[in-house]
């Protein structure tokens, strides 16, 4: 078979990747250096080429969208189904694994995956039956340590508290958390890898299956990998089998939830001869802004080392803009995006780049003022909506009465006159008696021991939740979800909201209902009966982070949410010391490295014109801050950069100056002159002792009597001049 049209079309590095002998190979791939279609063209080169057949191949990656986006990709390009071959996310792959073993595994058939939220609720209800001061013992603290050792591949167990009282009292909460999960059939995210690792780990003849299965593993964006998964890799190629991993060392931005860019490193100190394939030219940017992106990142020390370039032209100089203030920042970019606009360009090739979501709320304002559309990228994604949740674990409980997280989210919802103390109760009991919280609840009712009007209720719900799996049991799966919205009460208590919030709940409810109608059991999971195999798919794309499609309107969005995505303007807004990088990373050298390069990748989103911006002055948390601007600034080469506004020299005045200095030394601005004494609405009274700029974009700086100095945007500080009789007598003291 004439494979060549794998290989025409890319350039020298991209074929070599391509057409490579079977090997361990790391594909070390700059920032829009085409590696999707190097990634997708190998698959496509081995099964056609190297006769390995579709089941021989496991690809992986971190988002659903990029699993369909490769699935897609390999199927336009083989003439042939690729229906065996296993492409997914890490915690796709792992749930296949676990519900292929679930016995060996150590689960119920039926186990379910709890999302974060979920996870929080049962921590919280540990942290409740333990008698924990939640003040000393946050739950979203214990969260974050509980998922950290699972990373970490740790078990509660493994770990030794030493004599630490709080180590030992977070070893108990993660020890409770780990049983009433495996009471209850649950799973969570960190717990999917970690389990999966153990399958594997701990079943040698397992193992040597999938090692013998999948002669090639092949792993998209590997600086991203934690320890855990990294570890399960290696397990898995330890054999006749081969690892590819394409990444980029200096796009590794996720160090702060376990990613660890040293991974790559491993790779190739503990790989049987692994090959390096570097992919440096680029498609994406501009000259200008890849010569200053490889100058920025030389920073960094223990760098691979690659030197992105285009055959295309330089472009524009990246534009820096020395803001007064956080308000003219946002105006800037505002007017930039305006004339964008008129020049016949669509707004959402425009995106705005920050290092903290709450450097958005002026944007949005701004936006909303001049009614220009905005999309926040990474918003709440339908399946993490509350009505869909709450419809979820009506599914969840049916499918599963042993789900504690699910029974605590609907007992009382709508309201059924189960209060608080009666689930405490439930949670006592659960935790004395060793029950989940169904069986817990079903023992109270049995052994009488609520007060009549909880065990009616209490009875109720559990009666209304064992008879919906009978009701629609002969059910397609719409049907059964509808049928589950409106007996649940769920629909009613959603209308009796009324309003906009009301309405868009109920068609949320509608378009959950339609989900279902469209989902079709995927191939690879067809032992799985429908409902489980929805409510798992609902589940992971819970987890998944990728944001939806773009709509015409500006993106606003992190840095670290923008990795992965191109735009033809970027703005990147507020590159200030202590705030890019941030205080905290200034002073420690492996911090600093994983800002620096999230700065790389926030440049090299750009296709055509990059604007950074920094501001003298920010209003941060009920503070005015002075920041100077980011070091990472002034490592960008000068013949790559256009300043639009350099730091201006402001203009002080000297002490107890005579009338005739003021009209001298001072420029007219927008009528107001130095000296001057002038009202503002929210500070009172006060004098003009400094100023800079001129026309819209000057500022003056006033002292006021109550509040001391503050620097004010001119044309919209809504200053009064108060008139003075004698001027001579502003200053004498």
């Amino acid at each position: 078979m004439d494979v060549s049209y794998l290989t025409d079309g890319l350039n020298d590095f991209q074929r070599a990747a391509v057409s490579a002998p079977e090997q361990n190979m790391l594909v070390l791939a700059g920032a829009g250096s085409g590696k999707t279609r190097v990634l997708t063209h190998r698959i496509a080169w081995l099964m056609q080429e190297k006769n390995i057949p579709t089941y021989g191949i496991l690809a992986v990656t971190f988002t659903n969208k990029a699993a369909k986006e490769m699935r897609g990709r390999i199927a336009d390009i083989c003439p042939f189904q690729i229906g065996g071959m296993w492409i997914g996310t890490f915690h796709g792959i792992a749930h296949r694994l676990l519900r292929l073993h679930y016995q060996q595994a150590n689960l119920p058939e039926q186990f379910q995956i709890i999302d974060s939220d979920d996870q929080l609720k049962m921590v919280k209800r540990i942290i409740k039956t333990l008698n924990l001061d939640d003040k000393f013992y946050p739950a979203k603290e214990l969260q974050w340590y509980i998922n950290d050792k699972k990373d970490e591949g740790l078990r509660a167990k493994h770990i030794d508290a030493g004599y630490s009282l709080q180590e030992k009292q977070r070893l108990q909460v993660y020890q409770a958390y780990e049983e009433a999960c495996q009471l209850a059939g649950l799973v969570d995210f960190a717990e999917l890898l970690l389990r999966a690792h153990e399958l594997l780990l701990n079943n040698e003849a397992l193992l040597k299956h999938y090692q013998d299965r999948f002669k090639h593993v092949l792993v998209d964006e590997f600086q991203d990998t934690n320890k855990l998964q990294y570890a399960w890799l290696n397990l898995l190629t330890d054999s006749n089998n081969f690892l590819t991993i394409v990444g980029d060392d200096d796009q590794s931005i996720y160090g702060w939830r376990g990613a660890d860019v040293e991974n790559i490193q491993r790779f190739l100190k503990e790989k049987n001869n692994p090959v390096t394939v570097r992919l440096e030219q680029n498609y994406r940017s501009t000259g200008h802004i890849l010569n200053a992106s490889n100058q920025l990142i030389q920073n960094n020390s223990n760098r691979l080392g690659k030197v992105l370039w285009t055959s295309g032209e330089d472009g524009e100089p990246i534009a820096i803009y020395s803001a007064f203030n956080d308000y003219d920042e946002t105006r800037y970019v505002t007017s930039q995006i305006k004339a964008w606009e008129r020049e016949g360009n669509k707004l959402c090739d425009c995106a705005i780049l920050y290092r903290s979501n709450a450097q958005s709320r002026l944007f949005e304002t701004e936006f909303m003022n001049n009614q220009i559309p905005f999309h926040i990228y990474g918003g709440q994604r339908f399946f993490d909506r509350l009505e869909i949740k709450d419809s979820m674990a009506y599914l969840r409980l049916m499918n599963n009465h042993q789900d504690d997280a699910a029974f605590e989210r609907i007992v009382n919802k709508p309201k059924r006159k189960i209060g608080n103390t009666t689930l405490d109760k439930i949670r006592f009991c659960a935790r004395e008696q060793g029950y989940t919280m169904w069986q817990a609840a079903v023992y109270l009712l049995e052994n009488k021991q609520l007060s009549a009007g909880a065990r009616s209720s209490l009875n109720g719900f559990i009666e209304l939740v064992s008879r919906f799996k009978s009701e629609t049991s002969e059910l397609p799966l719409f049907q059964m979800v509808d049928h589950i919205i409106s007996h649940s009460g769920l629909k009613a208590m959603f209308q009796a909201e009324k309003g906009e919030k009301s309405r868009t709940r109920i068609e949320n409810l509608q378009e959950l209902v339609s989900a279902a109608q469209q989902f079709k059991v995927p191939e690879e999971e067809q032992e799985m009966d429908e409902l489980t195999a929805f409510l798992a798919y609902a589940a992971l794309e819970s987890g998944d982070n990728q944001a939806d499609e773009f709509e015409d309107a500006v993106q606003l969005m992190t840095m670290h949410s923008a990795k992965g995505l191109e735009f033809s303007q970027v703005f990147m807004v507020g590159v200030e010391e202590g705030m890019f990088p941030g205080q905290r990373s200034t002073e420690d050298e492996t911090r600093l490295a994983e800002e620096r390069r999230l700065c790389y990748v926030g440049m090299t989103r750009a296709m055509k014109k990059l604007t950074i911006c920094h501001a003298e002055s920010r209003r941060l948390y009920g503070q005015e801050k002075f920041h100077s601007p980011s070091r990472f600034i002034a490592e960008l080469p000068e013949k790559d950069i256009h300043f639009v506004r350099k730091k201006t020299q402001v203009k002080r005045m000297q002490p107890a100056p005579l009338p005739s200095t003021f009209k001298s030394e001072s420029q007219d601005v927008l009528g107001f002159q130095l000296g001057q004494q002038v009202k503002h609405v929210k500070f009172g009274e006060g004098t003009i002792i400094a100023q800079e700029g001129s026309g819209e974009n000057s500022r003056l700086q006033v002292h006021f009597s109550d509040v001391g100095s503050k620097w004010l945007m001119t044309a919209y500080a809504r200053l009064e001049v108060i008139p003075v009789t004698n001027q001579d007598t502003l200053f004498s003291h």
